[in-house]
C-alpha cells in the first residue's frame, strides 16, 4: 500500500474534523465534539499554533491523523501530549497507525522533550496492546481528570 505521511495544511482540517467525529462515534461519544472545522484552522494555522497534526494520506484521502501539543512535566521538562491518533476504521490494521506514531515519536525527539503523554481507554484493548507492543507503559493506576466549559464557569462563578 502507498501511503504517504506529512504535516497537515489549513485545507486538510475537513478531512481532519471527519476523523475526529469517526472517532468520537467509536468512542461512543458522538455529541462530545464541539470543535468544528473553522476552530481547527484557527488553532492549527495562526501566529501561536496550539497543536501541530500530521496525516496519514492514501490515494489523495486522508485516512489517518495524529494531533499532539507541547506539555511541560514539573518531574521531566519539556513534554509532548498526543491527544488523538486516529486512523479511518477501514484502514486499521493495515501500518498507518505505526507510521502516525513513528513520526510523532520522531518528531518529539526532534524537539528533545522528556516524554510523550497520552491517554486511552480502558476498553480499547487493540489499541492497548497496540501501545504496549511499542514499549509504551500503561498506568492503569492513574485516572484522568476533566473540568469541561460548564465546569470552568461553575467554577468561577463561586470565586
Amino acid at each position: 500500500m502507498n501511503y504517504t505521511i506529512r504535516k497537515a495544511s489549513k485545507n486538510d482540517m475537513p478531512q481532519v474534523f471527519h476523523l475526529i467525529k469517526e472517532l468520537a462515534h467509536f468512542e461512543k461519544e458522538v455529541n462530545a465534539v464541539e470543535v468544528t472545522v473553522d476552530d481547527l484552522q484557527a488553532d492549527g494555522f495562526g501566529n501561536n499554533p496550539a497543536f501541530q497534526c500530521f496525516v496519514a494520506e492514501v490515494n489523495a484521502k486522508i485516512e489517518g491523523i495524529a494531533l499532539v501539543f507541547n506539555r511541560y512535566s514539573t518531574w521531566k521538562g519539556k513534554a509532548l501530549h498526543l491527544e488523538d491518533l486516529i486512523v479511518s476504521e477501514q484502514m486499521r490494521g493495515s501500518g498507518l497507525g505505526t507510521a502516525l506514531l513513528d513520526e510523532v515519536i520522531k518528531y518529539a525527539h526532534h524537539l528533545g522533550v522528556k516524554r510523550v503523554n497520552w491517554e486511552v481507554l480502558n476498553w480499547n484493548e487493540p489499541a492497548i496492546k497496540f501501545y504496549e507492543k511499542k514499549g509504551a507503559e500503561i498506568k492503569r493506576d492513574w485516572m484522568v481528570v476533566h473540568l469541561n466549559n460548564q465546569g470552568i464557569k461553575d467554577y468561577i462563578s463561586k470565586l
